[in-house]
């Protein structure tokens, strides 16, 4: 059962924006923080970007920091993360996933840490 869904994807000139949305609300468990994570062909999954719920701190890789930014409605159980500026080195399947526990500092772009994924949602930045 998906308890997690990805939409906004799609493919966008250098420049442009997008806005991925992840819909949590399906999800049962109680999460502390919901994070974007990205994965291009032949790499390794990459951590974007994190918020934690209670009190919306954010958390961004370096690559994309003053680009993107990650905003949660509590209310739609929902969070969102804009893309501005995108670039070709963007392009990649995005994930978005949930973790129900927290653990101090320096885990928030881990993958291994979170427990819920959604599907993907391709996003390709191309001319």
């Amino acid at each position: 059962q998906v308890q997690l869904v990805e939409s906004g994807g799609g493919l966008v000139q250098p420049g442009g924006s997008l806005r991925l949305s992840c819909d949590a609300s399906r999800l049962t468990a109680d999460y502390r923080a919901i994070a974007w994570f990205r994965q291009a062909p032949e790499k390794e999954r990459e951590g974007v970007s994190a918020i934690t719920i209670r009190d919306g701190h954010d958390y961004y890789t370096n690559s994309v920091k003053d680009r993107f930014t990650m905003v949660r409605d509590t209310a739609k159980s929902t969070v969102y993360l804009q893309m501005d500026s995108l670039k070709p080195e963007d392009t990649a399947v995005y994930y978005c996933a949930a973790s129900t526990r927290t653990y101090g500092t320096a885990w928030h772009l881990v993958p291994k840490w979170y427990d819920y994924w959604g599907q993907g949602t391709q996003v390709t930045v191309s001319s």
